[in-house]
């Protein structure tokens, strides 16, 4: 592994902590962001706007981006610095992350002029928000098996079927969305074939949102129906047919930044640690829970290196496998892992919950305890991860 840093990369981790040194206390010292009359996702989700508006006037909101388009055509290395940087300052969320990471990218290299004008300025200062629509019910791991299908209508396709686990989908103003555009491919053993990608307007008539409450009662995912829904075909992205290499560029993008979740997780566990000596210090005289904060800081710290290792390989013009599914399991592990243990460490006030006047940290381990579940599905599912590795990694023998 190379762990060594260029003369650039170090320039531009210390242009980044003088900008988040000078911006970020003020940014914070604001207090409330808006009109004070939101809650839950939409207060997280407006304190996030101004935070990327923020980054955006100093060109670090999107760094992987073209300079002309206001990016800073960032390195892997850069992005590396980025993620963990930002780690460490514990900064607010991005507002526009499907758009900013993912989406803003493929419209650069997929996108016409005409589409790439209209939609990138309003991505990157936070006054449109996009959602990606890949998975469906019956296409969640093997996303290949999409049915919702689209048919060319003159100028419109005419899009039937449904999404699911769609992220912010009921505040997103565009979508881009995965479709069937030959749905005779899944029978004739073709099935990623046929699929291409649409920007959808989110407000057109025909398309529905249904958020699903979630365990901690929250409203973040949901189902998506499209009835007879008109998409212009000039928002089409990329060739008709060509979707499954747009999304496969996409789902690349997603990957990026995943270096500074083992920041973020060592910094979980730090608080952790000083939670409980101010609310239930005696457990951490416990053997046993000494023992599992012993694992959780080791494993964190093996999850850095396995990131580190991927990275090289990417360096060296080499496929980072199989260290991406690792990366996703030891992701998944640590995060409920972690939230176990939080609620473990402080005993009684573990299970006070957000609203109460006794709840520690706000009810943030509470929240954790539940809301980490979804690390066992998000991004990839641990039993398919685990098939994977097992399959193409540890070349078990099939039955």
């Amino acid at each position: 592994m190379d762990f060594s840093f260029t003369a650039e990369d170090e320039a531009f981790r210390t242009e980044l902590r003088g900008w988040l040194d000078e911006h970020l206390p003020a940014f914070k010292d604001q207090g409330e962001i808006g009109d004070g009359t939101s809650s839950g996702l939409l207060r997280t989700m407006e304190r996030r706007r101004a935070w990327q508006r923020e980054l955006n006037t100093g060109q670090w909101a999107a760094i992987n981006w073209p300079k002309a388009w206001g990016g800073r055509e960032a390195t892997v290395m850069q992005n590396v610095i980025y993620s963990e940087e930002m780690a460490r300052a514990k900064t607010p969320g991005i507002y526009n992350a499907n758009g900013i990471w993912q989406i803003g990218p493929m419209i650069v290299r997929w996108g016409t002029d005409e589409q790439q004008q209209r939609w990138l300025p309003k991505i990157l200062s936070a006054d449109e928000h996009w959602c990606q629509g890949f998975t469906e019910p019956e296409a969640g791991s093997d996303l290949a098996n999409l049915r919702t299908v689209a048919v060319l209508d003159g100028d419109d396709y005419v899009v039937n079927g449904s999404k699911i686990w769609i992220s912010t989908a009921h505040i997103a103003d565009w979508g881009l969305f995965l479709v069937r555009t030959d749905p005779t491919a899944i029978a004739d053993g073709r099935k990623h074939d046929g699929i291409t990608a649409l920007i959808v307007d989110m407000h057109a008539p025909g398309i529905e949102c249904r958020p699903i409450r979630e365990i901690t009662g929250d409203a973040m995912f949901n189902e998506v129906f499209f009835t007879d829904a008109r998409v212009p075909a000039a928002y089409r992205l990329g060739d008709e047919g060509t979707g499954w290499q747009v999304a496969m560029g996409t789902l690349g993008h997603e990957r990026v930044g995943t270096s500074g979740l083992s920041i973020t997780l060592k910094i979980e566990l730090e608080q952790m640690v000083e939670t409980v000596r101010k609310h239930n210090p005696s457990a951490l005289s416990d053997p046993l829970l000494r023992a599992r904060i012993a694992e959780a800081w080791t494993q964190i710290r093996l999850t850095q290196l396995l990131n580190y290792r991927a990275l090289s390989k990417i360096l060296k013009g080499e496929k980072n496998w199989p260290e991406v599914p690792f990366a996703k399991l030891q992701w998944s592990h640590l995060s409920q892992s972690l939230a176990e243990l939080g609620v473990d460490l402080l005993g009684p006030a573990g299970v006070l919950a957000k609203g109460g006047p006794d709840a520690v940290d706000g009810g943030h381990w509470t929240h954790q305890y539940t809301w980490q579940r979804y690390t066992s599905i998000g991004a990839g599912t641990t039993e398919v991860q685990k098939n994977i590795i097992a399959d193409r990694a540890i070349r078990l023998p099939k039955r």
